[in-house]
């Protein structure tokens, strides 16, 4: 049997080393490198034949991913770097990059640096005057984005965990409800159910598209207004279980598709006006964009009007 994972491992570096073999991957240099989120078969050839040539690589938790390695028949220094060491293990590392050694930085799961720890480090490495390559593939993020259909978005943000705290989570909710991009969440097994709710009391109308598990054997994906996720989430108990990834579909706002305004224009009126009175978001957005101030003044007030009916 070992000697047929030997074989198998084998195979699969010399697929890598032939398909991703061609381009340079210079030494003294950081390699930002996405791994799979549930599903093995996701990894790429690049990334593959890129672990193979590292000198260590460092990672958020040094069980999951000697596992990997094993996986690949791999063995390479781990070094771990997690949000309670980045600063201190970045600084081990920029001396071995100084040194010549190539090195990969992996999180347990997707791609390091956007909710996982990894930005400190890229950000150390690149002032420090040395080279940072990514390593692309699989990011939660991107993947629920692909599936929520929200055709309407101007685009999307990454919103990850809220505040944990009650009043300050459903500030921040509020205020992502009317953005007109797509907003992406993470949370936790033991709070979806509590998230759910919240959607359905701040933002009833709005769809969202409930990622749980993805890439998974039991992966499931599910759109709907929020107001009808609660019933959805108690239907089955195996629906709180597992990884959570939600986006927020945007809030279209009533007469942007019949404007001429400049998107910028619209964007800033939309971050103003949910901070400031009407009149005032308005007039800054005028003097700010150049657009006229009565067109977004009639935006603004139909905005506004969507809202208070969405609310009631």
């Amino acid at each position: 049997m070992n000697n047929i994972v030997g074989n198998a491992s084998s195979l699969m570096l010399q697929a890598a080393a032939a398909a991703a073999g061609s381009q340079q991957y210079p030494a003294a240099t950081l390699y930002v490198l996405a791994t799979p989120i549930g599903n093995l078969a996701d990894l790429s050839y690049r990334a593959v034949h890129v672990l193979s040539l590292v000198d260590a690589v460092a990672c958020e938790d040094t069980r999951v991913s000697g596992g990997l390695l094993r996986h690949l028949g791999l063995h390479k220094p781990l070094i771990a770097l997690h949000q309670h060491n980045e600063h201190e293990a970045s600084a081990g590392l920029i001396r071995r990059l100084q040194q010549g050694e190539r090195i990969a930085y992996i999180s347990d799961a997707g791609t390091p640096a956007i909710s996982d720890p990894g930005a400190v480090l890229v950000a150390a490495v690149a002032a420090a005057g040395l080279r940072v390559f990514p390593v692309p593939g699989v990011s939660s993020t991107v993947t629920a984005l692909s599936v929520a259909g929200d055709a309407q978005a101007q685009g999307f943000e990454f919103a990850g965990f809220l505040p944990t705290k009650a009043a300050e989570r459903r500030t921040a909710l509020s205020a992502l409800c009317k953005s007109p991009r797509s907003q992406v969440l993470f949370e936790a097994p033991h709070r979806i159910q509590a998230l759910i709710e919240l959607l359905a009391d701040v933002c009833p109308r709005q769809k969202v598209t409930v990622c749980r598990e993805l890439t998974k054997q039991f992966e499931t994906v599910y759109t709907a207004p929020a107001a009808e996720l609660p019933a959805w989430l108690a239907a089955d108990s195996q629906r709180e279980r597992g990884e959570f990834v939600l986006v927020l579909h945007a809030l279209k706002p009533e007469s942007a598709a019949d404007s001429d305004l400049p998107i910028e224009a619209l964007r800033t009126l939309q971050i103003l006006a949910a901070e400031l009175p009407l009149k005032q978001a308005v007039a800054l957005a005028a003097e700010i964009s150049g657009a006229p101030r009565n067109k977004l003044y009639e935006l603004a007030l139909a905005q506004k009007k969507a809202r208070e009916s969405q609310d009631d």
